[in-house]
This record gives C-alpha cells, structure tokens and sequence, in this order.
C-alpha cells in the first residue's frame, strides 16, 4: 500500500475533522495522558485496577475527537503501511516510523488510537497532529501552497518589503548589479524611461586582504555618480556561503553590499524609512524566461530588443534617450559583449522592479 493509494475514504478529505490543539477534548486526552505517565510501566496487554480508569479517559477522550470511521482509517493507515510508507508523513519521519514499526511487531496491531500514547516519542499533541494529517493529507499541500501564494505577493519580492504607498508615489529607481570588478546601474522612472545607464571598473575589488579603506575608496567612488532616487534597489545572487569553493566571491559581494546600503540610506537614522532594498536574482531571471533549473542564463539578446524597439516602435517596453541610443547598441557589440553582463543585467533588474511591484505583471512578455 502507498501512502498516494490511501483508501477514498482518506484522500477525499470526507470524514477530515480537525482538532484545535487547544480544545477542551484535547486537555482532557493531556491530563490523562500525564497521569499515566506518572503510574508505573504497564505491559501494552496488560489491564489492572491502578491504570483502568487512567486508560478510560483517555479512550474517552480519542473517542470524542473521532468518530468510529475515522478511527477505522487511522487505525488501518498505522497498522498495514510500510516504514516507507509512514515516513511520507512528516511527523513520522525518523525514529517515529521505527518506533510504530516496532510496537507493531512486539504487540500487534493497534486496536485502538489510545495505544499510540505507548509508542516511545508520542506525545499528545503529536498523536492528534498525526491522526489529523492521515484523515486530511490534502490539507499540509493547501496549506504550503497558499504560503506559496503569499510569497509570490509583490511586496514580499523585495527585502525589506516596503508600504504599497510608498510605491505609488514613487518617482524613479537606481537598479544596481554587482560584479568581481565592476559596479552597474541603472536610473529608471516609473514611465519606463532610461534616464541613465553605465557602469564603473573596481579594479581594485578582490585584492589582498580585502582591505576595508580600498573597498570605501571604490565604493564611495560608484556613489558619488549616482543619482537621486526614491528607491535603490541590490541585486540579491543566490551564491551559497557554505560552498567553501565559492566563500571569497560571496565575501566581496556582501562587503560590497554592507557598503552601498551603508552610503546609500543617507536618511535612515532620521526617518527609518528603508530606501536600499535587495530583490533577488532568480525573480528577475523566472520573470523574463531566462531560468535553466537554478541557472541564470544571459539576458543580453533580450535587452538589445529592448534598443531596437525604442528605436522602432511607438510604445516600446523601455524608452532610452535618442542620442544615447547607438552608444549603448555599440556595448553590446560582438567585441564586448562578455564584459557586459553585469549593465544588462542592471537593467533588466529596474525593468522587473516595475513590472512585478507596480505594473503587477505576473509575468513579463518575452520577445523573440
């Protein structure tokens, strides 16, 4: 039997019943429960005069929260299915399924849901969690996918999440992407306009020892050209610092990213208002199509038909300023094009910002 073939009666969800883990029943099955605990070992078989009203209560109380049927189901699911099996539960996962194994073979089957309270592990609380989840399976899945759904709300697609007024005022954004060596960004306004666009060689990132005063040095260089904005938005890359291989890449990436938040937020004392956000690198990757699994692929063929377009239709998706325009065609030249990533990659950052916070475009269209 697999845990996916469960009996109709179970996958439907048509006898589920849950009980809040505060409920009067509840307290009840706690209380008796501790005072069995307090009695002396009892063979799983074995009834006597100390322990028969102790085992009352608690029958009685596992007797209210379920009716006969969905005592049936439970008891069928932890008497014929496999470790395998009852490790698909959660909460049985480990020695949980063991131990249920185990009592099983020494005892038999279980006859009722009070012998659950004689398996090693089994509290309570975890015997009403477990008995609910075997009723309603479906309900875990609903559970993690509206989770899923509140994620995916605009606002959460950038850290800290800021008021949903905040962004209808705002007027333009500075979109930053960091590089080994560089620094990009982007200046963009709410209508979708480039206002500007370059990027600034670091050539003195990832030297030595990290030394903090040439990290200031350069930082403070980067920004001392940017301009005003409402928001300044950090590319978030999803390197992972347990990857020792990876570690001096990720250090230079979160000191240079401690920096810009530091220079950037002149007025965070004053207002506590976050002006530095960090959106990360997969959003905007899914958002234009370009995710190999968990690979970002280049989004350079995308972002020169962004320039093609301003150039060739009445409402392109991005506007640049005319005479820029053959200047940043000529960056992404055959020539060059390896050493830009990280500009293209600024814009497509502002581009993503816009459309998923305050376009609220799910999903961004991309051109062939």
């Amino acid at each position: 039997m697999s845990f996916r073939g469960l009996p109709s009666l179970l996958r439907s969800g048509r006898y589920f019943f849950h009980v809040p883990l505060g409920s009067r029943q509840l307290q009840a099955l706690h209380y008796s429960s501790r005072e069995k605990k307090s009695t002396s070992y009892v063979q799983h078989n074995g009834v006597n005069s100390s322990t028969m009203n102790q085992n009352s209560t608690s029958d009685d109380a596992l007797y209210n929260l379920y009716s006969p049927e969905q005592q049936s189901a439970i008891l069928q699911v932890l008497n014929t299915a496999s470790e395998n099996e009852l490790s698909a539960i959660k909460l049985l996962r480990g020695r949980k399924s063991v131990n249920i194994i185990q009592h099983r073979e020494k005892y038999g089957p279980f006859r009722n849901l009070h012998n659950l309270l004689k398996v090693p592990l089994f509290q309570y609380k975890t015997v009403i969690k477990v008995c609910n989840f075997i009723l309603n399976p479906s309900e875990k899945l609903e559970r993690k996918e509206r989770k899923t759904q509140d994620s995916r709300s605009p606002l959460k697609l950038v850290k800290p999440e800021i008021e949903r007024d905040r962004l209808e005022t705002l007027d333009s954004i500075v979109s930053f992407v960091i590089g080994t060596r560089k620094i990009a960004w982007a200046h963009v306004d709410r209508n979708l306009t480039v206002r500007d666009w370059q990027q600034e060689e670091c050539v003195r990132f990832m030297k030595g020892t990290y030394l903090p005063a040439v990290y200031l040095e350069e930082i403070s260089s980067v920004v001392s050209k940017i301009p005003e904005a409402d928001f300044y938005i950090l590319e978030k890359n999803g390197l992972s610092v347990q990857n020792a291989n990876l570690f001096p890449v990720t250090l230079h990436f979160r000191t240079v990213e401690a920096m810009l938040y530091t220079l950037l937020q002149k007025t965070f004392i004053q207002d506590g208002q976050h002006k530095v956000l960090s959106m990360g690198r997969s959003t905007v990757g899914k958002h234009f199509g370009l995710m190999v699994g968990d690979s970002r692929t280049s989004g350079m063929e995308l972002v020169k038909q962004f320039l093609l377009q301003s150039v060739t239709q009445e409402q392109p998706r991005l506007s640049f300023p005319q005479d820029k325009v053959v200047r940043y065609r000529n960056l992404f030249s055959s020539v060059t094009q390896n050493r830009s990533e990280e500009l293209c990659d600024s814009l497509l950052q502002a581009l993503a910002f816009y459309e998923l916070l305050i376009r609220n475009k799910t999903k961004a269209v991309c051109y062939n």
